[in-house]
Order: structure tokens, then sequence, then C-alpha cells
């Protein structure tokens, strides 16, 4: 992999990320560097199941949806995890 490929899965690995981040209701108690690796991995993770189902050579919707679905997902559970299990709610 270049150096070109490298800093490209990082640049789209971040806007996936903060897109994941934004489709999750309430607020995320996690640094944007974590929100930034999440979306690397689903980046990672969504084009892997997409793989050879791209129909496009353009933009695939289909793709970025798998992967925002994904990093939706991937922050939800670290925020979880980060918090310590606590649902944020007072009694």
């Amino acid at each position: 992999m270049t150096i070109e490929g490298i800093l490209g899965a990082i640049v789209i690995g971040a806007v996936i990320g903060v897109l994941g981040r934004l489709v999750l209701p309430g607020k995320q108690d996690i640094p944007i560097w974590l929100t930034i690796v999440v979306g690397i991995g689903a980046a990672l993770l969504g084009s892997l199941i997409v793989g050879n189902m791209r129909n496009t050579d353009g933009v695939d919707w289909v793709e970025l949806l798998v992967q925002v679905g994904l990093a939706a997902v991937g922050v939800a559970v670290v925020a979880g995890m980060r918090s310590g299990g606590r649902s944020g709610r007072r009694v």
C-alpha cells in the first residue's frame, strides 16, 4: 500500500466515522481520534462486505451506506464500553 493509499484511508475513515457518529442520537462521549479509528475500521470492513457487488465507477451508495452503518454501530459500542455500560440516565 502506498502512502497516498494510507492517507486516503485515514481521510475516508474520518469522514465515515463522523457520519456514523452523526447518525446516532444523543452525545457520544468518545474522543475524535477514536471516532476516526472506528471510521477507518468501518470503511475497510464495509469495503470487504460489499466486495464484488460494486456496480459503478462513481460513488457506490450501497457501500457508503454499509460503511456508515458499521461506523454508527462501532461508535455506539465503543461509547458504551467507555462509559462502563451506563446508559447516562439518572433515576
